[in-house]
């Protein structure tokens, strides 16, 4: 368990109010960034217009920012990942098994495709390989390609981000009917390039 790494900045009491509106609490993340306002409304925007992004189906988006929020280390983002997936009524079953995704026999290939795409562009450096690309090239078309690659990226930005500051879960997903698993032990082997 790891504390803040900066202390929680004070936020104005509109904000606050509004954050504990939306979600029950003010989340972590703008509290360390808040420090530099610039910085936390930046973030606060790339986040709000990626939820605003629509060639790419939303389950497959909410699993990669998993995917990715598991192979970081980033329990906030597992944590409010999997508690909006609630929200957005997306499969819960399935959202529970993202961080042992590999052993889980839930997922479809589809979904295993954009799985091992998320954990490969976490990768450093990234793993992503011409044929995984070619295979969600032709599932998904261009359009939610190119989406489902830049939320990735905004993911990596966010679990890093709040890794790095020492954000932590907040307790979001235990609201949840079906408890979130936990990643395995030995991390998954990393293809061959």
């Amino acid at each position: 368990m790891t504390a803040l790494r900066v202390p929680k900045a004070e936020l104005a009491p509109e904000l606050s109010e509004s954050m504990v509106k939306q979600l029950g609490a003010v989340p972590e993340p703008l509290e360390a960034t808040w420090h530099n306002p610039k910085v936390a409304r930046a973030a606060l925007e790339l986040g709000s217009r990626t939820a605003e992004w629509d060639a790419a189906d939303e389950s497959l988006k909410s699993f990669a920012h998993m995917a990715v929020a598991s192979q970081v280390g980033c329990s906030w983002c597992l944590d409010i990942g999997y508690f909006q997936a609630q929200n957005q009524n997306l499969d819960l079953a399935k959202a529970s098994q993202v961080p042992r995704w590999r052993e889980s026999e839930a997922f479809t290939p589809e979904e295993r495709d954009v799985l091992e795409y998320a954990e490969a562009m976490t990768n450093t450096p990234p793993t992503v390989t011409d044929e995984l690309s070619a295979r969600l090239l032709a599932r998904l078309g261009p359009a939610a390609l190119v989406e489902l690659t830049a939320f990735i990226a905004f993911a990596n930005f966010s679990t890093r981000s709040n890794t790095a500051l020492g954000v932590e879960s907040q307790g979001f997903s235990t609201t949840c009917e079906i408890p979130l698993t936990t990643r395995p032990t030995t991390p998954a082997p990393t293809p061959a390039m």
